[in-house]
């Protein structure tokens, strides 16, 4: 789908994808439509041309692919590229969209009941213009259905990966990710921003000391007693602040770093557990497994072997004809 003021890599980054399985053994036909066949013009600049009219788009469509524009209610107040969404919907295998794609997406009510998600910055928004969404404001993708919904902008890519590898198998995906330069498996539960990124931003500088502390150096020694000599306040004290700005406590921020550091080091390398346990901090195997059961519901294992592929745990299946 193409329309005025739709973010350029929301359109570009899901088409490079298919075009590059296409190279390695895919055999997609790419097809990009405007209402009435219309140019438009996206947030870059650019200027993009429509292969085809909405209006003449018929028969079956494997994937319907609806982008964003951040002005989301633009997209959402257009009521003939609103329509032509509603139209496509029937014949589309699945309907996917990108960032703010889900908005337009949403006002079809493609996504009532369903989970979805959206850039993280506009869930809110998501959630409160459509109440019938369960939105999921952390997900890099989200399937329920037959819709998928995809986070901010990038995640498009992700997105399109994982279907090349529905439809083609991981070989494929996986030789189009390394043609583009990209990373294969960034599973769909991964979350779209990293824990330190997450925590809000302490006003306090004694506590913002601390928690850099710890992202710098997640295997270091964060017991309460060394991150309160390090900043140089009382335990007391850094237990109050962790409370009171970020709403948890020192050891379970110590733990999501080192998790997301395990995360990072069984995504990209082949150590052994123990060795992964050591470099982030947990020590054991024993004591990784237990943070990983607790903060992310499987093994580290378990973790690994997901990771090679696009899949993710968080995937939602609908038995076909059973509501939506």
């Amino acid at each position: 789908m193409l329309f005025d003021g739709v973010q350029l890599l929301d359109v570009t980054g899901p088409l490079e994808v298919y075009a590059s399985a296409n190279d390695h053994g895919a055999d997609y036909r790419l097809l990009t439509a405007s209402c009435r066949g219309r140019d438009v013009h996206t947030t870059a600049g650019a200027r993009l041309v429509a292969d085809t009219a909405l209006e003449e788009v018929s028969g079956r469509i494997g994937t319907l692919i609806v982008p964003g524009r951040f002005d989301w209610r633009a997209a959402v107040a257009d009521r003939e590229l609103i329509a032509g969404i509603g139209r496509l919907l029937q014949p589309s295998r699945r309907v996917a969209s990108v960032c703010a794609g889900a908005f337009p997406l949403a006002a079809t009510g493609a996504l009532d009941g369903r989970r979805a998600a959206t850039h993280w910055c506009l869930a809110a928004e998501l959630a409160e213009h459509f109440p019938a969404i369960d939105v999921d404001r952390d997900s890099i993708f989200v399937r329920d259905g037959k819709t998928i919904t995809s986070a901010g902008v990038t995640s498009g890519i992700d997105l399109t990966l994982s279907l090349v590898e529905e439809d083609f198998g991981p070989v494929v995906a996986r030789a189009a990710a390394k043609y583009l330069v990209v990373f294969m498996a960034r599973p769909g539960g991964q979350s779209q921003f990293s824990v330190r990124q997450a925590a809000r931003q302490p006003r306090h500088e004694t506590l913002r000391a601390a928690l850099d502390a710890v992202t710098a150096d997640p295997a270091g020694d964060h017991s309460l007693d060394a991150l309160a000599r390090r900043t140089g306040v009382s335990v007391r004290q850094l237990t109050r602040l962790f409370r009171s700005e970020l709403g948890t406590t020192a050891t379970h921020f110590v733990e999501q770093i080192r998790i997301e550091a395990a995360q990072a080091l069984l995504e990209s390398g082949s150590d052994s557990l123990d060795v992964v346990a050591r470099r982030s901090g947990f020590g054991s195997e024993e004591t990784l497994r237990r943070a990983f059961q607790r903060g992310l519901g499987v093994t580290p294992g378990a973790y690994r072997a997901r990771f090679r592929t696009t899949r993710s745990a968080h995937t939602v299946e609908r038995v076909p004809g059973a509501g939506g």
